[in-house]
């Protein structure tokens, strides 16, 4: 019984000692604090994103999966763009169809004259 009773006090003191050495007790902790991960945002901010840059971006992982304040940040970003894009393709195809009537309009307006000029 005596022999039990020491190993479990030799025990609690091992615990106790490894216990402060890792917490530390001042100024010269062994171990520093540790910043939390996070994600360095790799999408460019001087042009748009393109493929490569979504197929590079990786999140860092969190306790239960990825952050997602990261994620959302990031598909945040990207929506925003890709809408930009739309509204810039719909822009240009609107052009281009006016384009094309305004051109279609002076042809059909010209071959008449010429018609009677001959």
């Amino acid at each position: 019984m005596f022999m039990f009773l020491f190993l479990v006090a030799a025990l609690v003191v091992v615990v106790a000692a490894v216990t402060v050495a890792v917490v530390g007790g001042g100024e010269s902790a062994p171990l520093p604090e540790a910043a939390p991960d996070r994600l360095a945002d790799p999408l460019p901010l001087d042009r748009p994103v393109n493929r490569g840059d979504v197929e590079t971006l990786r999140f860092p992982l969190a306790v239960r999966g990825y952050r997602m304040a990261d994620v959302d940040d990031a598909l945040g970003r990207l929506g925003a763009e890709i809408g930009e894009r739309d509204a810039r393709i719909a822009d240009l195809e609107a052009a281009l169809h006016g384009a094309r009537s305004a051109s279609v309009a002076s042809t059909s307006l010209r071959k008449p004259v010429e018609e009677d000029h001959q």
